[in-house]
């Protein structure tokens, strides 16, 4: 098995320039590449095959770089395009990158100790060592595979390192299951009728947020202000970003811990997000990340996610003598069925949700 561990680094002045030269060299072998693939193709009718290797005598500035960064974002370029080929017009052709992105990276290799982490620092090939800040302990047996450097839109950077481990997995007793429904408002609904009250992290910074991006509109472009007023809205959206995380880690490892199967309908985020304006709240809600948070987590417990269908119809349906309505507008809030079930909408669908997966699982 994988697993990464993400920790803030802190380089000095000429380790930054470094990195900055990499994070543009990077960007810079991906266009040309692509740039030339796109030539040949028009001129030949087949893929160009390339290396990084051959740039470096016409662009002598690859030279002072990370090989190894610039051989990944080759094979990532590959990947880009095999998922094209292969995707039949699901995956989108590759794009050019721009240097004005939010986010900068680039991923390098460990082969034979050119990676090395302790005493609070870390060797990356070419930067040597850099300070980190490490909050937690490497188990022993985790073997290093890579690390991916990264510079977030507020200046900061971190270091994602990938480890390879071997663990048995025992696969817990199917016992204890929770059903959850999506909930606009609080994240989820469970079969208990529990939520976990989402205090909505965007909408509370909404207007600080508009306040800010609003001085950021009226900056002169290219100005030192707009760039420290850039800053400023990329340091607000983190702050809503790292408070999300923190809570849906919270959430994920509470549940983990209580229930040995999680039933959770296979809902299309992106598409909901369009209807009907529901956009900012689906999308401060998290609910696709907090789906894969609570996936991993319950299969390093040897425990299940269930899936149900999207077109399971988990809220037109009874939880009590099972009768489905033909027809449920969205602003009903209260399920009213002819057996007398008065019940809140969510909860009833939560009971469906979980009595759907315990069929799945087949127990009793």
């Amino acid at each position: 098995m994988n697993k990464a561990y993400v920790f803030r680094i802190y380089p000095n002045k000429e380790q930054r320039i470094l990195l900055t030269k990499t994070f543009g060299c990077v960007r810079f072998i991906w266009n040309k590449m692509l740039s030339d693939k796109i030539d040949c193709y028009e001129m030949t009718g087949k893929c160009l095959k390339t290396t990084p290797a051959k740039y470096k005598r016409e662009y002598p500035f690859l030279c002072e770089v990370d090989s190894l960064a610039l051989a990944n974002e080759q094979l990532s370029l590959e990947k880009a395009y095999k998922n094209f080929w292969n995707g039949k017009g699901k995956v989108g052709f590759p794009r050019f990158k721009s240097r004005h992105n939010d986010r900068s990276s680039y991923t390098t290799n460990y082969v034979n100790g050119n990676i090395e982490l302790a005493d609070n620092k870390i060797k990356l090939p070419k930067l040597k060592w850099v300070r980190i800040k490490q909050h937690r302990d490497i188990p022993e047996g985790y073997r290093l595979k890579s690390c991916t450097v990264s510079q977030d839109p507020d200046g900061t950077y971190y270091v994602s390192i990938l480890f390879e481990y071997e663990e048995t997995v025992t696969q817990s007793k199917v016992e204890k299951v929770i059903g959850l429904d999506f909930s606009m408002k609080e994240l989820y609904v469970d079969d208990h009728g529990r939520i976990p009250e989402y205090p909505g992290f965007y909408r509370k910074a909404e207007e600080k947020l508009a306040r800010e991006q609003r001085k950021l509109s009226k900056c002169e472009k290219g100005s030192k202000n707009q760039a420290k007023q850039r800053k400023r809205v990329a340091k607000l959206h983190k702050k809503i970003s790292n408070q999300r995380k923190d809570f849906l880690h919270k959430q994920s490892r509470q549940i983990t811990n209580a229930y040995d199967a999680v039933v959770v309908e296979n809902l299309n985020m992106k598409e909901m997000s369009k209807a009907l304006r529901f956009g900012k709240t689906v999308h401060d809600n998290g609910w696709g990340m907090f789906i894969l948070f609570l996936e991993y987590k319950l299969i390093e417990a040897g425990k299940q996610l269930v899936k149900v269908d999207k077109w399971f119809p988990s809220s037109k349906t009874c939880s009590m003598c099972g009768k489905k309505k033909d027809e449920l507008a969205l602003s009903e809030r209260v399920y009213l069925c002819e057996c007398g079930n008065i019940m809140d909408r969510d909860q009833n669908a939560a009971i469906n949700i979980r009595q759907e997966g315990i069929r799945i699982l087949g127990i009793a």
